[in-house]
């Protein structure tokens, strides 16, 4: 099976690369830089130059791999501001429209798109809200579309969190008692692995999730229990983050994204979820496995 990865240096889309490579899939990966590519290279994975922002590129890298391929999917996004012309719009939008027009020319058989969990929901939040406007985009463009809507990645947060956990905190700016979906990013990729695998899947949306929504009460009880030793949550005060987010744009944003995952309506229905992947994983469960990847970093 002929799959194409775009973001497959990022950590989502790495993990979805070597997955396909683990199952012996002809696999390849349209990258802007094949030097921060060259782990992918040397997994066995094809390099072809392309950017979302450059519609060209993308016509010349799918026309280079070629006819017949089975399933483009993509985890790229602009809004982190990775490198120099990155914005939501340059890559988010009309990098995402670029692709989808290319991978319609190419005759992909099946396109898997990345979204977030509420997206049309989520107004006050551009970057999640961007995420609707790109699948209304693929509704129109004629091609077989799948995209997946994950709820916060629970290792990110986490990993952001590393060096407070070692001293028995789990530091987020956010009401603690608020319940929202969340999941593994492994638990997404080996989902996005399996969409682009399953016959006769086509033009939807589907939510991922664990089996229930959380709080970061519920996260720290957790994982107090697989360290064995106490996490207490911890909130910075409220003005400080305010004064903080009036000379960081990225922080400005980061708050009005927590306080829409805090709103009550970022959680998942899990029901296709588990009709084609599988039973969601459980709380207590993803933090076992985040301790065990992380257990010389905690």
């Amino acid at each position: 099976m002929k799959t194409v990865i775009v973001g497959a240096t990022g950590l989502l889309g790495g993990q979805v690369a070597q997955n396909l490579i683990d199952l012996g899939h002809d696999v390849h990966a349209i990258v802007r830089d094949f030097d921060r590519a060259s782990t992918l290279a040397e997994k066995g994975i094809k390099l072809h130059r392309g950017d979302l922002k450059d519609a060209l590129s993308l016509n010349r890298a799918l026309n280079e791999i070629g006819p017949g391929i089975d399933a483009l999917i993509t985890t790229a996004y602009g809004y982190s501001r990775r490198q120099k012309g990155d914005t939501l719009q340059s890559v988010d939008d009309v990098g995402n429209r670029n692709l989808i027009a290319a991978s319609k020319q190419a005759g992909v058989k099946r396109f898997v798109f990345t979204s977030i969990l509420t997206a049309d929901l989520a107004t006050s939040v551009p970057h999640f809200h961007q995420k609707a406007k790109t699948e209304s985009v693929l509704e129109k463009s004629g091609l077989n579309w799948v995209s997946l809507r994950p709820g916060g990645f629970l290792d990110t947060l986490l990993e952001f969190n590393l060096d407070s956990i070692k001293k028995g905190n789990l530091v987020v700016p956010t009401d603690h008692e608020a319940l929202a979906t969340t999941i593994l990013s492994r638990d997404v990729a080996d989902c996005l692995t399996k969409s682009a695998l399953i016959p006769n899947l086509q033009n939807e949306r589907i939510d991922l999730g664990m089996d229930k929504p959380t709080n970061i009460i519920e996260i720290a009880a957790a994982l107090s229990k697989a360290l064995g030793k106490p996490i207490k949550p911890n909130r910075p005060p409220q003005f400080m983050m305010n004064i903080m987010a009036l000379f960081n744009t990225t922080l400005k944003e980061n708050l009005t994204a927590m306080k829409y995952v805090a709103s009550g309506q970022y959680v998942a229905d899990t029901t296709r979820q588990t009709e084609l992947f599988g039973p969601p994983s459980t709380l207590e469960a993803s933090i076992e496995k985040w301790v065990e990847d992380n257990h010389d970093k905690v």
